[in-house]
């Protein structure tokens, strides 16, 4: 494992981006945010991604020079097609759109269909609690989880997002269906470690911690068990009937690659319209010395709110530089041709 700046990352992620095809332009917000990613510590979705993607634009999979198009106005509520554009800047769009509208409505939802992979979902919670907005959003996929009691895949993992602004640090809940994404197993298993805990079953249908069987029999474990599965069914429904979009079932037939014609919702809710800085502040700092009152099951534990070991990754990575995979590093940089 190296240590790279954040300057360097994003200077070769853009560079590769460039290479590629896309405008500068785009480059440049979508190497950010992945190195941005990579920088909070979500490395399997930051610089990783990065090889996968330049491979989906040469496929015709993403198309660069897309924007979103408007399909439905009902005032608190907008439809848009994502033309098959970077999910990142789809993503980005939305969210952004969607505080627009709570900003006059207290309440804004955009729902995207046609869509591509967005990477790590939290950026778009962080992206509105920044702005000051409480958000949800959440994404369906291909098929790539089985259902609870299946030994094969037929649901997606679906990940869902809640962010709540906090001047301290805000409180940010980025999950997959799954009790680990696909992108944590291939981090785990770069590194040589096991997982904290099983995380899906070997091809003997044995539950395991080990990343790689897992990774071959795709019968990852729903976060929760029965409750993840009917959760992720339920976001995958949810997503298609907002969106008019496609459902899972129907992504599967669309093989443009993971997420490739998703659909996505985001939700932006304006707190203030609803109660005041000082009720906000109460609730939020009340929850989180209870929290941190709390006695750890283990000895030197310590408590976090979600969100919390993201800043402090953040940090640490930002003075000392961001944590790579020397392999993954070193193909990233020959595709910017560096």
């Amino acid at each position: 494992m190296t240590r790279v700046s954040f300057e360097e990352m994003k200077a070769t992620i853009k560079a590769a981006f460039e290479k590629a095809g896309m405008p500068v332009e785009k480059s440049e917000i979508c190497a950010r945010i992945h190195t941005e990613s990579s920088r909070d510590g979500v490395y399997s979705h930051g610089l990783n991604r990065v090889e996968r993607f330049v491979d989906y634009i040469k496929k015709g999979w993403v198309d660069v020079h897309a924007e979103p198009t408007l399909e439905k106005n009902l005032g608190s509520l907008e439809v848009y097609n994502g033309n098959l554009g970077p999910g990142i800047l789809n993503a980005l769009f939305s969210m952004n759109r969607a505080t627009e509208i709570a900003e006059n409505m207290g309440l804004g939802l955009v729902a995207l269909n046609n869509t591509t992979h967005w990477m790590r979902g939290g950026t778009y919670g962080w992206q509105a609690a920044e702005k000051g907005y409480v958000a949800i959003c959440w994404t369906n996929t291909e098929s790539c989880m089985p259902a609870w009691g299946a030994k094969t895949i037929g649901i997606g993992n679906n990940p869902f997002i809640m962010a709540v602004p906090r001047k301290e640090g805000h409180i940010v809940l980025d999950m997959a269906m799954s009790q680990y994404s696909y992108g944590k197993l291939q981090v785990t298993r770069l590194k040589n470690e096991k997982l904290p805990y099983p995380g899906g079953y070997d091809k003997e249908g044995n539950l395991t911690d080990v990343p790689g069987p897992i990774e071959e029999t795709m019968r990852i474990l729903p976060t929760g068990y029965w409750k993840g599965s009917g959760m992720a069914i339920l976001l995958d429904i949810v997503s298609a009937l907002l969106s008019n979009g496609l459902s899972t079932a129907e992504i599967d037939k669309a093989g443009v690659g993971s997420c490739g014609r998703c659909n996505q919702v985001f939700i932006a809710i304006d707190p203030l319209k609803i109660s005041s800085q000082e009720f906000i502040d109460n609730v939020l700092d009340e929850t989180v010395k209870q929290l941190k009152a709390s006695v750890p099951a283990n000895e030197n534990g310590e408590i976090f709110y979600p969100g919390e070991q993201s800043l402090r990754t953040r940090t640490i990575n930002s003075e000392l530089g961001i944590l790579v995979d020397d392999g993954v590093w070193d193909n990233v940089k020959k595709l910017a041709g560096v």
